[in-house]
């Protein structure tokens, strides 16, 4: 079975801190989600003010687990989502068909 990503991209509130946003991802990829079923790896990229989350599990099982438990992070989760312009937010679901490294 190939792994799958849970990809987002989004922006930046205005006022949001860049170094600040990357300190509570930090936090709660260390706290939370790197101690969810199947974490892999996440992956935070920017391109010019596009942001976007790329966190890999080992099954579409365990990202569909993650997204729906994921209110489960409590303040972890509110302080990383204080930065983001929810509005701005596309979320995907993709399996891995060939991985090249």
């Amino acid at each position: 079975m190939s792994n799958a990503v849970f990809y987002c991209s989004f922006k930046l509130k205005k006022d949001a801190s860049a170094p600040d946003f990357l300190l509570a991802a930090e936090k709660l990829n260390n706290e939370y989600i790197s101690k969810q079923k199947g974490y892999i790896s996440w992956k935070q990229l920017v391109d010019g003010d596009t942001w976007a989350d790329f966190i890999t599990f080992e099954t579409m099982e365990d990202v569909k687990k993650f997204e729906s438990d994921s209110g489960n992070a409590g303040e972890l989760a509110q302080k990383f989502y204080s930065f983001i312009n929810l509005n701005s937010c596309n979320v995907n679901y993709f399996s891995v068909e060939r991985d090249y490294k």
